[in-house]
């Protein structure tokens, strides 16, 4: 972003500065009034302003306009210059907001360094901005199953469009994540990317937090909106946003301007808008809890983000990649994974997608011994006590069935469980389980088990029972 905008009246100056400005690499805009200025600032905001305080045959001069800038585009510096320059208007410039202050004639060499600091210093604050709301994450897209490639196409699609996207998919699957690969990929990824979790904001407070506040004792205070200007906005759990505040957000998604609560100037942002939710919008719709016109505004590109469970093959990787990132970033031991480990954690059950994952290679690197492998008894399911290893536990549904049915219902799971776990492949699965893959096939057909495709995965499960009397069993 190297876009400035240069505001003076006298033509020369103007067209001098830009020269050498465009010979430095920058881009260029410029305005000889008032008018022509905020005309450029409403159509986008430049990344710095070069401004004039004396202007002829405008409404404004150049305080007004620092005001005007300040009020609606906080991050953009502003450098002023003046041909009549003295010490109060340089206070008053700086007083009202300004980076500097340069009076004419200027030193070229001194114009620039003071262009390249005022950059640099605002780049420094929208980071550490972001810094200070914790939304810098991971942008960090790991895996190599089929659902996981199937998601990565469909973010790599919408990356460098302004198009508005809505993630779905259970708790912990890492719809943040993919937010945020969007905005790392994309052509505001130098932007700023802000979170508003809809599920935690107190409902009395959200429209203060959006929207920002104005009163005489503490002046302006921006919010979520104006800070996200220029970048995304993600609306994190947006199932969870109040009805109220529902209807304000559709107006900004329509005007692209709103007015902070309190005040009465309109503040015009320019945003692109990503959306997430683990729940059914269209059963919200049905119970009165969200408008369906916002839900459409939202949903232009609905991407539905898997579950841990449709994506099993890539449990070791994550793991392995959480193991380094607390090895980079806390300092624990880089351990690996042994094979009955790999095994077992392919097999367990994750209500918590990614997140549950993320929090078991935490506490075993925290918990387990200083060994070079992570052994399956360090798992929550892996291993049994000393007393209990001699005998088998089973299930209370095995437990009431005669031997052949539950022999027919663990080969089931079974077998179910070990072809999720190499992703759809018969190949591999058959390989595992020691058996030749046209008797695995058999043995399928037996039990009535079908692979087909979910969210670009192969995934087994049970027939129908209108299909399994179609084909009868072995």
């Amino acid at each position: 972003m190297s876009d400035i905008l240069i505001v003076d009246d006298e033509r020369d100056i103007r067209e001098l500065i830009s020269d050498i400005l465009k010979d430095e690499g920058y881009s260029t805009r410029l305005a000889g009034t008032s008018d022509a200025c905020m005309a450029e600032l409403n159509k986008e905001p430049p990344a710095l302003m070069i401004l004039d305080i004396w202007l002829k045959d405008s409404a404004m001069d150049g305080i007004d306009i620092l005001k005007h800038v300040k009020r609606d585009n906080p991050d953009v510096p502003v450098v002023i210059i003046s041909g009549h320059g003295n010490i109060e208007i340089a206070v008053a410039a700086i007083k009202q907001g300004a980076y500097d202050f340069i009076e004419k004639p200027f030193n070229i060499d001194q114009l620039m360094v003071v262009i390249s600091r005022a950059m640099e210093t605002s780049r420094l604050r929208r980071e550490n901005n972001q810094l200070k709301r914790g939304e810098v994450a991971s942008a960090d897209m790991i895996g190599e199953s089929a659902a996981f490639k199937a998601l990565q196409s469909q973010l790599d699609k919408v990356t460098n469009s302004n198009a508005r996207v809505m993630l779905t998919g259970p708790a912990g699957a890492g719809k943040d994540v993919a937010a945020h690969y969007i905005h790392a990929n994309s052509n505001r990824a130098n932007a700023p990317f802000v979170t508003v979790n809809c599920a935690t904001v107190e409902p009395e407070r959200m429209e203060e937090v959006l929207f920002g506040r104005e009163s005489k004792e503490r002046g302006i205070e921006p919010g979520l909106l104006e800070q996200a200007h220029g970048g995304i906005i993600f609306f994190d759990e947006v199932a969870d946003m109040p009805l109220g505040t529902q209807s304000k957000i559709l107006r900004v998604l329509v005007e692209q301007q709103f007015q902070r609560v309190g005040g009465n100037d309109k503040v015009r942002v320019d945003l692109r808008v990503i959306s997430s939710t683990n729940k059914d919008l269209q059963a919200e719709i049905n119970a009165g809890k969200f408008r369906e016109e916002l839900y459409h505004r939202l949903n232009v590109v609905p991407i539905q983000v898997p579950s841990l469970e449709d994506r099993r093959e890539d449990i070791p990787t994550l793991a392995h990649f959480f193991m380094e990132q607390f090895n980079k970033v806390q300092g624990m031991p880089l351990r690996k994974l042994g094979d009955e480990a790999k095994t077992l954690l392919q097999t367990m059950n994750w209500p918590g997608n990614i997140r549950q994952l993320r929090n078991v290679i935490e506490r075993i690197l925290i918990l387990g011994p200083d060994t070079e492998e992570v052994d399956a008894k360090e798992l929550p399911q892996g291993g049994e006590s000393e007393e209990a290893s001699s005998g088998v536990l089973i299930s209370g549904n095995l437990a009431t069935l005669p031997l052949r049915e539950a022999r027919e219902l663990f080969e089931r799971e079974y077998l179910m469980t070990q072809i999720n776990r190499f992703g759809g492949n018969i190949s591999r699965t058959a390989s595992f389980v020691g058996m030749e893959r046209s008797a695995l096939h058999r043995k399928l057909k037996s039990l009535g088990v079908v692979t087909s495709n979910k969210q670009g995965a192969r995934v087994a499960e049970v027939q129908k029972d209108e299909d399994l009397q179609a084909t009868g069993t072995d």
